[in-house]
């Protein structure tokens, strides 16, 4: 299906698109936050940017907002590792303050595809920049696959009534992140 069918089905699910980015707004978004959309996520914003609730408005939120939402996984993550215990043995003895604890998240983070979000706690990783990444659902070190793909994802996340089973073919692999949905880590 393409991503004119996913963008028409969202708006029979009530979801409003005001007008797709353009070119230039991708470039200059890509730039301020320092990623790249996929190419399905960029087609699909540059056909409607969806504006309801829950959806990162990036011609209209505020660069804080957006920013916050860029930071969800990391603020999760360090979460985690203050409240929860969280801590992967590849980071090395865990340190007593929980700021240099979290720096070295940032570190870890800094070094793994970075996540771009598409709706609530929903992200796509932008490496590789390449049509059919895997989308994840991350709140706090909960973190699972949402969707095979962008549109896979979409028909999940909209259409309740349909079934679905992330157990049964291909998804591809993400550094780090496939690893938490896999249950490789924790």
């Amino acid at each position: 299906m393409t991503l004119e069918y996913y963008k028409h089905f969202l708006e029979q699910q009530g979801i409003v698109f005001e007008e797709g980015l353009s070119e230039e707004e991708i470039v200059l978004i890509e730039q301020k936050y320092d990623f790249k959309f996929p190419p399905d996520l960029k087609e699909f914003l540059s056909l409607g940017l969806p504006v309801s609730r829950g959806f990162v408005n990036w011609r209209a939120d505020s660069e804080k907002n957006i920013r916050g939402r860029l930071d969800w996984p990391y603020d999760s993550m360090c979460f985690d590792v203050e409240n929860d215990e969280f801590w992967l043995p590849e980071w090395g003895k865990k340190p007593q303050s929980h700021e240099k604890a979290c720096e070295i998240v940032k570190k870890a983070l800094d070094r793994v595809p970075k996540l771009i979000p598409i709706y609530s706690h929903r992200y796509i990783p932008d490496t590789p920049c390449e049509a059919g990444n895997p989308v994840f659902s991350v709140y706090q070190t909960d973190i699972i696959y949402y969707g095979r793909n962008l549109g896979d994802y979409l028909e999940i996340e909209f259409d309740r009534s349909r079934k679905w089973d992330l157990k049964t073919g291909y998804i591809k692999q993400i550094d780090f992140w496939s690893e938490f949905a896999e249950g490789y880590i924790l």
